[in-house]
């Protein structure tokens, strides 16, 4: 399983005005540089370092609230955070900074603020307490605090509360965007579905007419789909039923903002929400259903290249996968390391997709034979569908324990039970839902 915690960025780009300045330019900086420019704008290098300290946690945790939030890239922005102190944290492009701010920060720059059992970046909000005044921690005030001798910590637990805590060492790196690059709809399958999912089930308690997913297989079943095109429709998008980019983010915002992830009064985020059934890194002694899903897909491009080994697989990651993995990153120009990677994952996908579609004459007999690269579920529709109802056709012809199957290129009910009939006989999990494996027991099954 992945868990998802913050990753401190080592970039972060900055909006020079605010956020719906048109006119203001991006910056993208280190954020080092980012929050020894804040640090350098908001405080005096004079104050008592533990003051200083305190202040440049909360910019740090407040800047790392608003990048893992996507606070702004939620909303349509191509930006983490402004430069405007009227929305975020001053500041002032290309200005000097002072010495012992920059030793503090590269001290702890990767440390932020948690509250409680919250795995977010806790959204330090602040003012400088005396022109302005906040529910946060007062600037002025810290210097108050730490001239008696209060330590950091103590100063953030006045202001934050006492479940206050920092976290450190967090890794550092480069954040990528949520946004999984593709659109996700019916058969889709993996983390991207599962946060749809998990972000759906919490805004159903606000929104109580989006129907409520009970399922947590991370199969983007008919259930989901429901649930989407109730969302495009209460938040006046498009009702396809499928989550492109626009429907991704305005989820994303509508979780956020029901959880107050970005607030002082945060409902928070626990280590268990942000922990998902699917690695983002496959490598030797992993075992389960998404090694199977990549075998599956390196065992169809092996048939036609020859550049790619075709070696004996199951559900464990072996040496034999290693072997394929590297054959196919080094036929795709991708990083020769025999780990499976989620970039790995959509180039696999996508030179299946394209096998597919030139399918050499001399194999045209199997081509009907292959899956279609998704998952079939209740509601599904179409010629994959109807394809694999032919097969389960021939089964039902000798196993007469099979409720049957209707020819029509609709995977409905009658198909779903006879689908969970056949997971039930042969060791499959029983959940109506056909994957690769699936697919090709029975296309196995059909030739008897």
């Amino acid at each position: 399983m992945a868990v998802r915690l913050p990753i401190v960025p080592n970039n972060i780009t900055v909006h020079l005005g605010a956020p719906n300045d048109d006119k203001a330019r991006d910056v993208t900086v280190s954020f080092t540089d980012y929050i020894a420019n804040v640090a350098s704008s908001e405080l005096y290098p004079t104050w008592p370092k533990n003051a200083l300290i305190a202040n440049i946690y909360a910019i740090i945790s407040f800047a790392m609230n608003r990048i893992y939030n996507e606070w702004y890239r939620s909303k349509g922005y191509n930006f983490d955070i402004t430069s405007d102190p009227r929305y975020d944290q001053t500041y002032i492009d290309n200005r000097s900074t002072y010495e012992n701010i920059d030793n503090i920060v590269g001290d702890i720059f990767n440390n932020y603020v948690v509250k409680g059992n919250q795995i977010q970046p806790y959204f330090t909000r602040y003012c400088d307490g005396r022109t302005t005044m906040c529910d946060g921690l007062s600037q002025w005030g810290s210097v108050t605090l730490a001239n008696q001798g209060k330590s950091p910590l103590d100063i953030l637990k006045y202001y934050y509360g006492s479940d206050i805590s920092i976290k450190y060492d967090a890794p550092v790196g480069d954040v990528k965007e949520g946004y999984p690059g593709y659109e996700v709809g019916l058969g889709s399958a993996g983390n991207p579905v599962l946060l749809i999912q998990r972000d759906l089930k919490r805004i159903s308690l606000n929104y109580p007419a989006i129907p409520y997913i009970s399922t947590d297989l991370g199969i983007f079943d008919k259930e989901t789909e429901d649930a989407v095109k109730k969302f495009q429709e209460i938040f006046s998008l498009p009702v396809t039923g499928v989550v492109d980019k626009a429907t991704w983010y305005r989820i994303k915002y509508i979780y956020t903002s029901v959880k107050k992830l970005s607030d002082l009064y945060s409902e928070g985020l626990t280590e268990g929400e942000a922990t998902f059934l699917y690695d983002d890194e496959l490598s030797y002694g992993d075992t389960g259903i998404e090694v199977e899903y990549i075998h599956y897909f390196l065992d169809a491009l092996a048939f036609l290249d020859k550049d790619i080994p075709r070696l004996p697989t199951n559900s464990i990651y072996t040496n034999n996968t290693i072997s394929m993995v590297k054959a196919f990153q080094e036929k795709y120009k991708l990083p020769v390391t025999g780990v499976f990677t989620y970039s790995d994952f959509i180039v696999l996908k996508n030179a299946y997709r394209n096998t597919l579609k030139s399918f050499p004459v001399e194999y045209q007999e199997y081509v009907n034979e292959l899956y279609p690269d998704y998952f079939l579920t209740r509601g599904t529709e179409g010629e994959d569908v109807r394809r694999f109802q032919r097969f389960l056709l021939k089964i039902c012809k000798f196993d007469k324990s099979i409720p049957g199957v209707r020819v029509n290129g609709v995977f409905d009910e009658l198909t779903e039970l006879s689908v969970m009939k056949l997971q039930d006989d042969y060791g499959f999990d029983i959940n109506g839902i056909v994957g690769p494996l699936l697919w090709r027991k029975v296309v196995e099954l059909s030739k008897r």
